[in-house]
C-alpha cells in the first residue's frame, strides 16, 4: 500500500484515500489497543486507583509528546504542497528543520517536567490516594518522552511521503513491545506502576529505533547537514500550523485538569477511573477515523498544493461519507454492549455499574462527528492556520470546558457525561457551516457542494 509522492495526484481518489487510510487506521488500532491493554493490565493486576493514575499522567506526557505531532503535522502540510509543487529542496529544509524544532522543544519540557513533577501531577488531578502510584509511573514516562515526540513527528512525515504502510508499522512494533513488556515486569516481576512506566518508556524507544532506519534508508527525503539550519520563513509556516494541533493537545490538557478535578470533586477517585476508562474507550474505538483523518491529510495537502481543487473536493466528500458511516457502526456497538465492554477493565463493582451509562452518553453523538474532524484537517491541509484552529479547538475549548464548568452545577456527575454529546453536536454544526462555504466560494472547480 505504499503510495510514492506523485501517485497523491494522480490515482483514483477513492483508491488512495483507501491505500492511505487503511495502514493509518491500522496503526492507531495498534496504538490504541497498546493504551487499552495496558490499562486493562493496570486495572486488573495492580487496581482501579493504577486506573486513575494513568488517567493523570498521560495527558501531561502527551502534552509535551504532541509538541512532535505537532510539528509533524504542521511541518507535514507544508513538505505534501512543497512536494506537490515540486519544490523537492523546499521539502527537504522543512524536514530538517521539524527535526530540529522537536528535538529542542521536547527536551525543554521534559527538562521542565522533572524539575517540577509534584506541581504537575497535582495541578492534572492527582488527589488524595492517586497521588503515589502516579508519581510511580510518571518519572520513567516523562525521561522517554522526547523519543515519542519524534516518533509522532517522524510518522506523520512518512504519511507526508505517501509511505503509509510504513507509518502504520511504526505505530504497531512499540504497541507488542510494550504489551510483551506489560506481562513480564507488571504480571511476573510484580514491578507494579514502575514495571507499567518502564515498559511503556522502552516501546517509545522502539518506535524512535525504527523511524530513524526508515529516514535513512527507505526514505525519499535524503538530509544533508544544511538542511537542519534553521530557516525562518519555513520554520515560521510551520509554527503556524503547527499551533493548530498542539493548541488542540494544550486544550486537551486543560480539559483533563477540568475533568479530573470535577470528577474527585463529584465523584472521588471512583469518578477519575470511569473516565480513565472511557477516554480508553474514545481513542480505540474511533481508530478508522481517525485513520481516516490522517489519510485524508497528504491527499488534501498535495493536490490542494498542486492546485487540482477538483480533486480536494472530492476527497472532503468520500472521507466524511466513510468516516460518518464507521462512526454510525461504532455508537451502535458501544450502545449495545457497554457493560461487557466496561467489565473487561476492572472488577471494581462500583466502577463496573456506573460506568455504562456514562460511555453511552460520551459516543451519544458520535456518528456526526465525522463533519467536524475531516473539516477541520481540510483546513490544516491546505495551509489556513486560523481557521483550522478555530475549527480544532471548537470542541474541546469553546463547548466542551465550559459546559464540563457548567452542568455539573446543575446535573452533579451526569452533567460531566452529558457535557460531551452536546460540545460534538456544536462543533460539528460550526464546522459544517466553514466547510460547506469552502466547498462552494475557494474550490471553485465545481459548483455542487458538499453539505
Amino acid at each position: 500500500m505504499t503510495v510514492t509522492a506523485d501517485e497523491l495526484g494522480t490515482q483514483d481518489i477513492k483508491k488512495l484515500l483507501i491505500k492511505q487510510a487503511v495502514p493509518s487506521s491500522i496503526g492507531i488500532l495498534f496504538m490504541s489497543v497498546n493504551i487499552l491493554i495496558d490499562t486493562i493490565f493496570v486495572g486488573q493486576w495492580i487496581g482501579s486507583l493504577a486506573i486513575a493514575a494513568v488517567t493523570v499522567v498521560l495527558p501531561i506526557t502527551f502534552l509535551i509528546s504532541s509538541l512532535g505531532m505537532a510539528i509533524g503535522v504542521g511541518g507535514g502540510s507544508v513538505l505534501s504542497r512543497a512536494l506537490g509543487a515540486s519544490h523537492k529542496e523546499k521539502a527537504l529544509q522543512t524536514f530538517g528543520n521539524q527535526i530540529m524544532m522537536t528535538f529542542l522543544l521536547a527536551s525543554v519540557f521534559v527538562v521542565f517536567g522533572l524539575f517540577f513533577s509534584d506541581e504537575m501531577l497535582m495541578l492534572f488531578g492527582a488527589k488524595g490516594a492517586i497521588m503515589e502510584p502516579a508519581k510511580e509511573f510518571f518519572i520513567p514516562i516523562i525521561i522517554s518522552v522526547p523519543f515519542l515526540a519524534l516518533c509522532m513527528m517522524g510518522n506523520n512525515v512518512i504519511r507526508a511521503e505517501g509511505k503509509a504502510k510504513f507509518a502504520m508499522v511504526s505505530m504497531i512494533i512499540p504497541a507488542f513491545v510494550n504489551i510483551a513488556l506489560d506481562i513480564i515486569f507488571i504480571k511476573y516481576l510484580d514491578l507494579g506502576m514502575f514495571g507499567a512506566a518502564l515498559a511503556t518508556a522502552i516501546s517509545y524507544f522502539t518506535c524512535f529505533l525504527f523511524v530513524l532506519w526508515f529516514f535513512v534508508f527507505k526514505s525519499e527525503l535524503q538530509l544533508k547537514m544544511k538542511h537542519f539550519k534553521f530557516k525562518m520563513p519555513i520554520v515560521k509556516e510551520i509554527t503556524e500550523l503547527s499551533f493548530v494541533t498542539f493548541s488542540r493537545q494544550g486544550v486537551v490538557s486543560i480539559l483533563a485538569i477540568i475533568l479530573n478535578h470535577t470528577l474527585y470533586t463529584y465523584g472521588g477517585e471512583h469518578s477519575v477511573a470511569i473516565y480513565g476508562i472511557i477516554s480508553r474507550m474514545l481513542m480505540f474505538s474511533l481508530f478508522p477515523i481517525l485513520g481516516i483523518t490522517q489519510g485524508f491529510l497528504p491527499i488534501a495537502g498535495f493536490n490542494y498544493g498542486a492546485g487540482n481543487y477538483e480533486r480536494v473536493k472530492e476527497s472532503v466528500q468520500l472521507s466524511i461519507k466513510y468516516a460518518a458511516f464507521l462512526a454510525s457502526l461504532i455508537f451502535v456497538v458501544i450502545l449495545i454492549f457497554a457493560k461487557p465492554i466496561v467489565a473487561i477493565f476492572t472488577t471494581d463493582p462500583l466502577v463496573i455499574d456506573q460506568t455504562p451509562e456514562a460511555l453511552r452518553w460520551v459516543f451519544a453523538a458520535s456518528p456526526i462527528i465525522a463533519v467536524q474532524l475531516i473539516g477541520a484537517a481540510y483546513f490544516q491541509a491546505a495551509g489556513k492556520a486560523k481557521k483550522a484552529l478555530l475549527l480544532t479547538l471548537s470542541k474541546q475549548g469553546f463547548f466542551l470546558i465550559p459546559l464540563v464548568l457548567i452542568l455539573p452545577n446543575f446535573l452533579g456527575i451526569f452533567g460531566v457525561w452529558f457535557a460531551f454529546p452536546i460540545a460534538d453536536i456544536l462543533s460539528t454544526i460550526l464546522t459544517g457551516y466553514f466547510l460547506k462555504k469552502e466547498m462552494n466560494t475557494k474550490l471553485i472547480q465545481t459548483n455542487d457542494g458538499i453539505l
